[in-house]
């Protein structure tokens, strides 16, 4: 069997997952790259593959036949570009997420993907994590009962680092950081619970981040870098707190789900921890991860059933590889989805859902909190659905 050969496009710091891809005695070659700064494709061929192509340009890529799938880790509001050209050029795709920073850009996506005839994954590799996986085991077990809860706390304590120093900090990029960066937890949420988001009210603000500092200020050239909390001299160096900054740093999503599951997301990205706190609330108990400890504890109440005679910790193992190991078994994934067409766990309408919510949230949030009714998808779009049971 031929290997798949991939391309990617967007070669940051994101990329680095397509190393997991590129198994030349295995099945597929990442033989291809594109990006429009130069040393990111020097670094790529350094890294991946010396004899890998490289193209300033990611249309020059699309255009040559012996590329089966693209790989897409470019920044967020690229991704329809990106996306609808790969599939429009017959190649399968894997897109990171969010899948983008608007509704309608996921739709157009998903569009294109319809008349591809190609296949589409979205990278929500927190799917992957044994962590998510056990207590998807637990839930759809019946363990807990009839889920009618959800409360998520999600500590950023690098949020300095991964967003304010860099594009992300501004919403013309990202919409918002309930988008970006909340859009793991928001399907995540879906998943776990087996529905979707149908309604949200969000509150938030720049609590610490953002002011009156110049767009061009860096930290190396700052003449408070001595004293600055937040000074960072790796390769995002963007000031903090300069003008265009305008994406929330503290902010709180109520959600009410298709079939009435009630859940909460708190995002803050000045903590100085860095963790995801999960509490699943069901009629006959309720579980909760710690990060942490890297456990996962349920407590039962009263159901008439042997339930009630324990309560349990499930001690979480550890995986090899980045993301807690869920990178080598997402890009494994892809490759089962074009070989022998699996089903992905996380179906395309996902990335779109996720998304959904956070414009919605942000919407919200931006006007005083009011309840925002989220745009239904076409009935097409849910033919391969997170309300299939038993798939993990």
């Amino acid at each position: 069997m031929e290997p798949i050969r991939i391309g990617v496009i967007g070669l940051g710091w994101r990329s680095g997952v397509v190393r997991y891809w590129h198994q030349p005695e295995g099945r597929s070659v990442v033989v291809a790259g594109a990006d429009i700064d130069p040393v990111r494709l020097d670094k790529f061929r350094e890294r991946i593959n010396p004899d890998a192509y490289t193209t300033l340009d990611y249309r020059e890529m699309l255009a040559r036949p012996d590329i089966d799938a693209v790989v897409i880790t470019s920044p967020d509001h690229c991704h329809e570009e990106h996306a609808v050209a790969a599939l429009r050029a017959g190649k399968h795709v894997y897109c990171e997420k969010p899948l983008h920073i608007t509704v309608e850009g996921c739709d157009r996506i998903l569009e294109a993907w319809r008349e591809s005839g190609k296949h589409f994954m979205i990278g929500f590799n927190m799917r992957y994590m044994n962590m998510y996986r056990t207590m998807k085991e637990i839930i759809d077990a019946g363990e807990i009962g009839e889920v009618k809860a959800v409360w998520v706390r999600h500590f950023v304590g690098l949020g300095s680092d991964y967003y304010y120093h860099s594009w992300h900090a501004n919403s013309r990029n990202t919409t918002s950081l309930l988008l970006q960066k909340a859009s793991h937890d928001f399907d995540i949420i879906h998943w776990l619970t087996g529905q979707y988001t149908r309604k949200v009210a969000a509150f938030g603000a720049l609590d610490y981040f953002g002011g009156d500092k110049p767009n061009d200020l860096t930290c190396p050239t700052c003449d408070e870098r001595a004293t600055c909390p937040e000074f960072r001299s790796g390769p995002l160096v963007k000031c903090a707190f300069r003008r265009e900054v305008d994406v929330e740093d503290n902010s709180t999503v109520l959600m009410e789900l298709d079939r009435g599951v009630k859940a909460t997301y708190m995002q803050c990205h000045f903590t100085p921890d860095y963790q995801r706190n999960y509490t699943i609330i069901g009629t006959e108990g309720r579980i909760e991860n710690s990060e942490t400890e890297n456990r996962v504890y349920l407590k039962s109440r009263r159901s008439g059933t042997w339930r009630d005679l324990s309560d349990r910790i499930y001690e979480i193992k550890a995986s090899e590889g980045t993301h807690n190991g869920a990178d080598p078994k997402i890009c494994n994934d892809f490759l089962d989805v074009i070989l022998h067409g699996k089903e992905p766990i996380a179906p395309p309408i996902a990335g779109r859902m996720s998304v959904a919510v956070g414009c919605a949230a942000a919407e919200s949030m931006r006007s005083g909190g009011q309840p925002i009714v989220l745009q239904k998808p076409e009935p097409w779009m849910l033919a391969s659905s997170i309300h299939k049971v038993g798939q993990h």
